[in-house]
């Protein structure tokens, strides 16, 4: 099988990561930030993993995602399942991942056309 590059033109995809930033698209973010195929946000207000909550998931409905990952940073973690509740009822997965993971699996997922949405939590 020939192996090729395929051109994502504007996709945004991860391409750093260490222990108190991420870089998408070479630009890099020092605070949590939601990523999609098309855009960078900023506006999804987390300030770590021990203060996540509902309202914190719920951000993520309007976006409808096939996926959310979440990355927790170096350790993987995961969040009770009654704060996401209302995306699993969506049909919404949730893949909770340590931060490098989640930037892997994120351009696995976008560069094969699927609908996914990256939470990083910094």
């Amino acid at each position: 099988m020939k192996l090729h590059l395929a051109d994502l033109g504007d996709t945004k995809l991860f391409t750093a990561y260490g222990a108190d930033h991420v870089a998408v698209n070479g630009e890099r973010h020092d605070r949590s930030i939601v990523v999609l195929a098309e855009e960078v946000r900023n506006d999804w207000d987390s300030a770590g993993f021990g203060e996540l909550s509902e309202a914190h998931f719920s951000y993520f409905i309007a976006l409808k995602p096939d996926v959310l990952l979440l990355g927790t940073g170096a350790q993987q973690r995961f969040p009770h399942p009654r704060l996401y509740r209302a995306l699993t009822d969506a049909g919404i997965g949730v893949e909770c991942m340590n931060t490098p993971a989640a930037c892997r699996t994120y351009n696995i997922l976008v560069a094969e056309g699927r609908k996914v949405v990256a939470a990083i939590l910094l």
